[in-house]
């Protein structure tokens, strides 16, 4: 555990030392929800009744920015080999890597989930529900795109790649998580939605580390 936290410390240390990656997630989601609300107007029935699809797209495309740099620089510095030979599993360095790409990306995210809903005209009523299931479905984004950053280390255009690779396994997660929010917002139970939500992150957690360890091992040599 010892270990397994210096890596989430010295990865947050260097994200936040610039502080450009949680910035630009937030002002990425920002720009997002605006360009979907001058594209489909001022009404504010059709805004509110599409605010949560809106909400978890733009969360999920603003996740994706940095994960082709999550190993990237690790593997050009040799530090990534040093790891591999270290005390610490290599699915829990994938772990760790995750863990403080969520910090980095993913809670800035929630945070700012709130205003980006009510850019929207989301109702108040739905943001609870909205915290709760991006709380649930965000780690699941890191944690997938893990495993892409790790498939595509050292590929050019690597970015491109994690973005086809990572998309289509998040889609679950994004129908899950906007759904919870809708079914609140037109009076039905939203436990079902934040359940599967639940039961998605639990099979990320188990699988993502193991087949993020064997895309490294394959990649990174």
């Amino acid at each position: 555990m010892t270990a397994f936290a210096i890596i989430v410390r010295r990865d947050l240390a260097l994200s936040l030392r610039q502080a450009t990656d949680a910035l630009v997630a937030v002002m990425f989601a920002v720009l997002v929800v605006v360009l979907f609300s001058f594209g489909i107007g001022p009404e504010v029935e059709i805004l509110s009744r599409v605010s949560a699809g809106v909400v978890w797209v733009a969360a999920l495309l603003a996740a994706m920015l940095s994960l082709d740099r999550l190993f990237q620089t690790d593997h050009d510095d040799g530090s990534l080999e040093q790891l591999a030979l270290g005390p610490l599993p290599l699915w829990a360095v994938g772990l760790a890597k995750a863990v403080a790409h969520w910090l980095v990306t993913g809670l800035p995210l929630i945070v700012a989930a709130p205003a980006l809903a009510l850019m929207m005209a989301m109702p108040p009523a739905g943001l609870p529900i909205l915290l709760a299931a991006m709380a649930l479905g965000t780690p699941c984004f890191s944690l997938l795109g893990a495993i892409g950053a790790a498939l595509v280390l050292g590929a050019r255009r690597g970015g491109v790649l994690v973005a086809f690779l990572v998309l289509p396994l998040a889609v679950p997660v994004l129908i899950f998580g906007a759904a919870a929010t809708e079914a609140t917002l037109t009076g039905v139970d939203a436990g079902p939605h934040l359940m599967l939500l639940g039961a998605c992150l639990l099979a990320t957690l188990a699988l993502a580390p193991a087949a993020t360890a064997a895309a490294l091992r394959q990649t990174a040599g």
